[in-house]
């Protein structure tokens, strides 16, 4: 039985029935759909049963809104007990749009609700300033949060990805589609506007100062490999000349890094100067699609600004699909600038979920789409929060037949190349170690898609064929809007606070309060030694894992330099360039045509790959998965059973449960952010060690400047290498331990505070929320049972604690 039923049976004052539900291992699922018979069976007296099957039927009934008039209504009629029974094949989202009960349909809950909280918090703003009162306020204040899923969307030119994107959200018009060389080069998220009925978009620009730099650092490079004799003209300082040519044409060449900062190139953006954001507002997505080609994608022959733009959020207005989505359009590589380089490692992070899009015809065996794979697997696995991958293969529609062949035989066909390629996908998928160390084979998913028939069909109007599969990924987008894990943080924080209003209001302090605060403590002080113990146990490993990779590294550093350097190449060569450009960009080097290089990861990867198996099983990104083997989960005051001791003080009780599961979800968030840090510290340990390195090569120049660059790195490396792997190592610990500390000193600061507030204190001057708790426990229970009922359909097997615990 989970915790959902047992509370539930507690507030129905049925509380002698928890044991019997216990043995019979009633959950909500099964709670749901109990029959006549077997309520009964479960209940042979007649008052109890009487009592459980009314509340039972208030529970399957959907609570009514206040605005009656609106089709998509919450009818009053709806029950999850039917629900359970019938369409079990289909998944969750599609039953309860199917029954009218939307993400519409918990925006109404959701605004009724905020709107009975806005009430309250303006009541209690009336009130003398009590702790009490400061208290409650405070917690109303931090209930709203607006959080998005991120889906990061990555392939290379010509895949389709802006055109997967249009058909998808049904704006064929909204992002330009790649053209010749035209490629994506900004970033761009693409969200919704709820309240909005027009198109818009937010430009932000790097800074003035991070610009000016970028220009003496691109007129310093360019007059250092001016000195060279024999120059070799490869394409690693392509992507300086190309930004620089985008901006100003050819005029940059004989120009200085202050007269390129001359205000008449940025008259058409004086936001720029301004240092503020770019507004768009169109009626179309064509339209503004055309505007926005200037400021996202490498157009030849073009003056462009995409240079200057760290980053465009796109709203389409009322699109229910990206409600809590937004969807990322992410160049394949980072950035030398520094702005757009840690925007860009900071969203793909932040990814729950990961799309890699490449044509179909060579979906197992593109190199790029893989590479792109593979360079980022570090920052959205152990270093982010991605929980899966989606593989979709493009242009389905091409299966390259040249006979003449009917509708039957051309769909057979395309069903044995999709099967075919999506093992071959899979395949390769098991085959990448360097993925492998971050996600589990289960975590890939392919889709098989063709985005323009798709578009072409919906505007005809005609049913989709099976084997295009945008329809699915629009159901995984529905799935993460459905019932959205915010809406439900908000209802049950709103729930709890209601509830101490009102036993505050009504209550009185007693010798009891006192006896359930001693209660409460003795099991706070017992829990946090159970958290103590597997943080403590996870350092432990980690410094086990980190002493082994210090070792390897110390062994292994000079072979990984000579990794760095091709063979064959002289000085004059165009690896001088390269070089070069690793040394001015801090050990990291990105170019458009070539891999990146990272000296920083590459002298960091013997530590990496050490802690990368334990990091994965201590910090896991899955749905069901919790940090330190589910401790946090596991923290309970078991107020359920303080609330059938203390009769009382039911209402102070229901808030702390609340409080727990809030500070809960908290910690997981301080712990998924953290751990982000905690692993990328090792790559920017090595870089903090290898900065003067840096600095001093970068001052070399003209002929023997190549061998002074590698001569000033291997020194370096073979001067430092006892004691940087070490600092590496302990900056790690450290994080680590500054972590444990955190969720330590959170957790009972947090809950103190608020089991000393909630039942030590009383005002009867608070107002009056009796009919406003109704309300909101209703709207929290539906809530609550509609997140259980996806987990139930998930493909993962939901947590026992679901029913109460706020998810990710």
């Amino acid at each position: 039985m989970d915790d959902f039923v047992c509370t539930t049976l507690t507030e129905w004052g049925l509380s002698e029935l928890i044991e019997k539900f216990k043995d019979e291992e009633i959950d909500l699922e099964s709670l749901l759909c109990l029959d006549d018979q077997e309520i009964a069976k479960l209940i042979p007296k007649t008052g109890p049963r009487s009592k459980f099957k009314d509340k039972l039927k208030s529970l399957r009934v959907l609570p009514s809104t206040s605005d009656t008039t609106d089709n998509e209504n919450l009818s009053g009629k709806r029950k999850m007990a039917a629900q359970c029974e019938s369409s079990k094949s289909e998944s969750p989202a599609k039953r309860r749009r199917d029954a009218g009960l939307g993400s519409y349909s918990e925006h109404k809950i959701l605004s009724d609700v905020r709107k009975i909280m806005t009430d309250v918090h303006n009541g209690i703003c009336q009130k003398d300033n009590t702790r009490l009162n400061a208290f409650l306020r405070d917690k109303i204040e931090v209930l709203e949060k607006d959080k998005r899923e991120l889906i990061g969307v990555f392939g290379k030119t010509g895949a389709g990805k802006s055109t997967l994107i249009n058909a998808i959200i049904g704006e064929e018009n909204l992002l330009p589609s790649a053209s010749g060389s035209a490629c994506t080069s900004a970033m761009i998220k693409v969200e919704a506007d709820m309240k909005n009925q027009k198109y818009e978009a937010e430009i932000d620009f790097i800074t003035k100062e991070d610009w000016r730099e970028e220009l003496w650092t691109f007129d310093k490079f360019f007059k250092d490999i001016s000195d060279l004799k024999n120059r070799d003209d490869g394409d690693d300082d392509d992507v300086y000349r190309e930004k620089l040519s985008a901006l100003y044409g050819e005029g940059w060449k004989d120009k200085s890094p202050d007269e390129l900062m001359d205000k008449k190139y940025f008259k058409e953006i004086p936001e720029f100067l301004r240092s503020e954001k770019k507004m768009l507002t169109c009626k179309s997505a064509a339209e503004l699609s055309e505007i926005l080609i200037k400021y996202t994608r490498i157009e030849e022959d073009e003056r462009c600004y995409w240079p200057l733009v760290k980053c465009v959020t796109v709203k389409v207005p009322n699109k229910k699909l990206l409600q809590h989505v937004t969807l990322i359009d992410l160049p394949g590589n980072g950035d030398c600038n520094k702005a757009r380089d840690g925007m860009w490692k900071e969203l793909i992070a932040r990814c729950s979920t990961v799309w890699i899009v490449t044509e179909m015809n060579r979906a197992a065996s593109e190199i790029e789409a893989w590479e792109i794979l593979e360079s980022v697997c570090g920052l959205m696995g152990n270093g982010g929060q991605c929980q899966q991958i989606h593989f979709i293969c493009t242009k389905s529609d091409e299966i390259g037949v040249l006979k003449p062949c009917s509708t039957d035989e051309i769909r057979v066909i395309r069903k044995n190349k999709n099967e075919k390629a999506k093992k071959r996908v899979q395949r390769n998928f098991n085959k990448k170690r360097a993925i492998q160390k971050h996600f589990e084979q289960d975590r890939l998913t392919v889709f098989i898609v063709s985005s323009k028939q798709f578009l072409l069909r919906t505007q005809q109007e005609e049913q989709q064929d099976d084997d295009n599969e945008i329809p699915k990924l629009q159901e995984f987008l529905r799935e993460l809007n459905v019932c959205h894990s915010e809406n439900l943080a908000y209802v049950s924080g709103a729930y709890g606070i209601l509830s101490l209003i009102e036993g505050a209001r009504s209550g009185q302090v007693t010798g009891r309060n006192g006896e359930v605060c001693t209660d409460l403590e003795e099991s706070m002080k017992h829990q946090f030694d159970q958290i103590r113990k597997p943080i403590e146990d996870a350092y432990e490993a980690f410094e086990k894992c980190l002493s082994e990779g210090v070792k390897k590294s110390e062994d292994s550093c000079k072979n990984t330099l000579h990794t760095l350097y091709p063979r064959g190449k002289k000085a004059g060569s165009a690896f001088h360039k390269t070089l070069k450009c690793v040394v001015v960009n801090n050990g990291v080097h990105k170019t458009v045509k070539k891999k990146q290089i990272n000296l920083n990861a590459m002298l960091a990867s013997s530590l990496t790959d050490c802690i990368d198996e334990e990091f994965k099983k201590t910090f896991p990104n899955g749905k069901r998965c919790d940090p330190f083997n589910g401790v946090i989960s596991e923290f309970s005051l078991h107020t359920e059973k303080l609330i059938k001791k203390y009769e009382d003080l039911k209402l102070q009780l229901t808030f702390l449960k609340t409080e727990e599961n809030k500070i809960k979800t908290e910690l997981h968030n301080i712990i998924r952010d953290k751990k982000k840090t905690i692993y990328s510290s090792l790559t920017e340990s090595i870089k903090n060690s290898m900065q003067q390195c840096y600095d001093t090569a970068a001052q070399f120049k003209g002929e023997g400047s190549l061998n002074k660059m590698k001569q000033t790195i291997e020194n370096h490396v073979r001067d430092s290498k006892n004691t940087m792997f070490e600092t590496a190592k302990a900056v790690m610990l450290t994080q680590l331990n500054e972590l444990k500390d955190t969720i330590l000193k959170k957790l009972e600061e947090t809950m103190q505070k608020s089991i000393k507030l909630s039942l030590s204190s009383v005002d009867g001057t608070l107002p009056d929320v009796t009919e406003e708790l109704k309300m909101v426990n209703k709207y929290n229970t539906y809530l609550m049972a509609s997140i259980v009922e996806t987990s139930l359909m998930s493909t993962d097997p939901p947590s026992p604690t679901d029913a109460l615990q706020l998810p990710e």
